[in-house]
């Protein structure tokens, strides 16, 4: 691959992080996760009050708790939230649709096939932290359900020791069907290894801080998981036509996620890309998320110039960035001409923040290069792809016992190769030869 020569205004001050967690939380991780297996709700309890000052005699979300958090929630949040649920499950049915089944003859009598089973049970992660994030609810848990998953648990911390009402009603809108006050590896590791009160379930997903990925990381096989997401992304590609304000204030929505949320400008216009800049340094004093906002910026801030449309696209591409912002003369250039990215944004009309909260496709992207090798969530995450096969026709099963005998035994594998011998015996004649089919 050609590496594409930038002129670069702005350089991150901090080199790449690495790709996995620092030994400190893989240390307290594992430690966590021990001591849940060994003593259930016990230990649950006992992290959830040290980490969020929380113990109850129940996690558990339901009955006259569940309707008074609801009641909590004004009418126009949760019409907000119907709205954006609406979304998300067209985009999810959608992508359904699109998972076909099928059943061929590939011979006389042998019939393949496929079909698409959804995953008996799922746990959603949705974060808190500094902020309540009840988009996060939409994406893990709609989309199982509509996969047709039966059973979504759905976790979520309190947040400076407040029940997130919104978040909640989030998940209950979008069908969980357990809702728990619980966070950090705690939850992750409840929902993966259970516990006395919590079933183990099968996949996990949804994003959180170092500690949520790394759980995540270490109960990996024992549980499935939807990816290892890392700091939000987000990258512009820009050009002579676009807009330097609208730019500006697109890159400090992503860099708000978090201190170490890289933000990254390509464009083929010096000019624009200078203003852009300055448009950055007026805005970030007044911005009331500056405190991730401008160490994101400092540290993880990235601009190039570049000298055509077609290295921008290329540049891009070497990112491989979780969101991919195309504020062009003609956005849907990189549809035909980009293939890196978590998700892509075209045009000025669109923008990232609107993937994130409410247009109805996943937010959960991979991040750290991860959009080189795989998606992000989608409702094929939470559905298995499995095969069947039947031989109904002996003189196929009898050409298929003569093969079989003769590739196994190459490999030495006689107890296969005797199962196929006892069919070529059984249907004896092997009436089809190679000559009889095209392979």
């Amino acid at each position: 691959m050609t590496i594409v020569q930038s002129t670069v205004l702005k350089a991150p001050e901090k080199t790449e992080p690495s790709r996995s967690s620092s030994p400190q939380v893989q240390e307290a991780v594992t430690s966590v996760i021990a001591d849940i297996r060994a003593r259930g709700d016990e230990a649950v309890r006992e992290y959830s009050l040290k980490f969020d000052n929380y113990g109850p005699d129940s996690f558990l979300v339901q009955g006259e708790q569940l309707q008074e958090i609801l009641d909590r929630v004004p009418e126009q949040v949760i019409k907000d939230i119907k709205f954006v649920q609406d979304q998300v499950r067209k985009v999810a049915q959608a992508q359904l649709q699109s998972m076909g089944e099928f059943e061929i003859e590939t011979l006389p009598g042998v019939h393949i096939g496929q079909k698409n089973v959804p995953i008996d049970s799922a746990g959603a992660y949705v974060p808190g932290g500094k902020y309540p994030l009840l988009a996060s609810a939409h994406m893990t848990i709609l989309t199982a359900k509509v996969a047709g998953v039966k059973r979504v648990v759905a976790c979520t911390p309190l947040i400076q020791g407040e029940v997130p009402d919104a978040t909640v009603a989030a998940m209950h809108l979008a069908g969980a069907d357990e809702i728990y006050l619980l966070g950090g590896i705690q939850a992750i590791a409840a929902m993966a290894i259970g516990t006395e009160t919590i079933k183990p379930v099968s996949i996990i997903a949804g994003p959180g801080n170092a500690f949520v990925a790394e759980a995540k990381r270490q109960l990996f096989g024992e549980v499935g998981i939807d990816l290892l997401a890392g700091p939000t992304e987000t990258l512009i590609v820009a050009d002579e036509t676009t807009d330097p304000f609208i730019a500006a204030v697109d890159l400090l929505s992503q860099a708000e996620h978090g201190p170490d949320s890289p933000a990254v400008l390509i464009s083929t216009d010096r000019a624009v890309a200078e203003k852009i800049i300055d448009h950055i340094n007026e805005l970030l004093p007044e911005m009331p998320t500056k405190d991730y906002a401008e160490v994101a910026w400092r540290d993880w801030g990235e601009v190039h110039v570049v000298e055509s449309i077609e290295d921008a696209f290329s540049l891009a591409d070497e990112f491989a960035s979780e969101h991919v912002q195309i504020l062009t003369a003609s956005p849907r250039r990189a549809l035909d001409e980009m293939k890196h990215y978590g998700a892509l944004f075209l045009g000025e009309g669109t923008c990232v923040s609107y993937g994130d909260k409410v247009i109805g496709t996943n937010h959960v992207l991979p991040t750290r290069g991860a959009a080189r090798y795989t998606g992000g969530l989608w409702v094929g995450k939470y559905v298995r792809t499995i095969t069947y096969q039947e031989v109904t026709n002996e003189d196929s099963s009898a050409f298929f016992g003569e093969l079989c005998g003769r590739a196994a035994r190459v490999e030495r594998f006689e107890g296969h190769a005797r199962s196929g011998d006892v069919r070529a015996a059984k249907y004896a004649g092997a009436a089809l030869t190679w000559t009889d089919h095209s392979f």
